[in-house]
């Protein structure tokens, strides 16, 4: 009795009541993508499968205590690298395993769906990221910016290496994210504003710079560094969509039309009118502004919301900087996510291919982010159970 207690106590009720939110919405979503008739498959039952297996994932991941995930960091690491190396040498052509999707080699094609390696690379480079950093802090106390210097460079080394091969697919969401996250956990790690400041800066510059050139001076992009014309296409279609309606512009001209015609309380349920493809993946918010207007958007925005204010309470909560660098790491994460893929069905940011969180349809996205939430129930988890610990051994 004093067990299940204990266990009560110990887990994060909060944080499960916002994932089975999640899923509510997301079955409702994808429920009515089917109504369109553009797939022969009802990706419903699928969905709860992958939730299922995500459910099963946290459970594992929530029993091991964070020094553990410190101590297999690094391994973990170096399985991702190595899931994302084979998979350029997988065969290709059809019905074989590394067969490209949409022009991207980022899938494994298996019995039980495909399964994208970078969405689990994402965590395990935030586990090493964590490691590196904490472990940096423990051999140097006394910070200079020699030794912020020093981290830098432990921290673009660790960057390059699956950024390189993530781009080499071509998959440019996913790179994005990771940028994402070594931006964070580069503010998180505390190295001086006096470095911080000029590599922000030289950053944003040299996107500016690429984004006047990409307009400007097509042909130097792809001679010097390998651009493809596709990859110009979304940035035009992305300014002007209208130029580009019978191309390039029309997914983003339909999922604006959509959003839009939902105005302030949505259609209803399942009475969508403005077709859209690939609802039920990239572009389910679309189907959530139609068919449940602003209020209803609003709503999810505000799920998303909750959880990252909740997941930075839990941050605040732990002393541990390893489960500190985690957490902030997911935290990045998770918001780059909800921001891009919201951003670019409303002409806010580009189109790319970056699921939202939990909602649209996906077993490798539900699986990493899973995988990823499983470590802040393993961290908050453990916590209390330390704290317990020591106020029964005080007793």
């Amino acid at each position: 009795m004093e067990n299940k207690r204990n266990f009560a106590n110990r887990f994060d009720w909060t944080l499960a009541f916002i994932l089975f939110t999640f899923l509510v919405i997301s079955l409702l979503a994808i429920a009515s993508a089917q109504t369109s008739g553009q797939y022969g498959i009802n990706y419903v039952p699928k969905q709860i499968q992958w939730y299922v297996i995500g459910i099963i994932i946290i459970s594992i991941v929530m029993f091991f205590e964070p020094e553990q995930y410190k101590k297999m960091s690094w391994y973990m690491y170096g399985a991702g690298i190595a899931l994302l190396v084979l998979l350029i040498f997988m065969p290709e052509g059809p019905n074989q395993i590394g067969q490209p999707v949409n022009g991207a080699k980022s899938w494994y094609h298996t019995p039980i769906g495909n399964i994208q390696p970078s969405e689990f690379m994402k965590t395990f480079y935030i586990l090493a990221l964590a490691r590196l950093i904490s472990k940096h802090h423990e051999v140097h106390p006394l910070r200079s910016v020699k030794t912020d210097f020093l981290l830098l460079g432990k921290i673009a080394v660790t960057l390059i290496v699956p950024l390189a091969i993530i781009l080499q697919q071509p998959d440019l969401g996913s790179a994005l994210v990771f940028f994402a996250i070594t931006a964070a956990l580069i503010i998180v790690a505390g190295i001086s504003w006096k470095i911080i400041l000029p590599v922000f800066f030289g950053g944003v510059t040299a996107g500016g710079a690429l984004l006047w050139m990409a307009l400007y001076m097509q042909d130097f992009l792809e001679t010097t560094f390998g651009f493809k014309t596709y990859q110009f296409a979304r940035i035009y279609s992305w300014l002007d969509p209208y130029s580009y309606s019978s191309s390039d512009g029309y997914h983003l001209i339909t999922s604006l039309n959509a959003i839009g015609s939902g105005e302030i309380f949505g259609k209803g349920f399942r009475n969508r009118e403005v077709y859209v493809a690939e609802n039920h993946t990239d572009f389910i918010f679309t189907v959530i502004g139609e068919e449940w207007g602003f209020i209803g958007a609003s709503i999810v925005i505000c799920m998303f919301f909750l959880l990252i204010y909740h997941l930075t309470k839990t941050t605040l909560l732990l002393k541990d900087p390893f489960s500190t660098y985690v957490c902030a790491g997911i935290i990045a994460m998770i918001t780059f996510h909800v921001f891009e893929n919201i951003g670019m069905t409303i002409q806010l940011l580009p189109i790319t291919g970056i699921p939202l969180p939990f909602i649209s349809y996906g077993g490798s996205s539900l699986m990493g982010n899973a995988l990823a939430i499983g470590l802040v129930f393993s961290m908050r988890f453990h916590y209390r159970t330390y704290m317990f610990t020591t106020y029964d051994d005080d007793e």
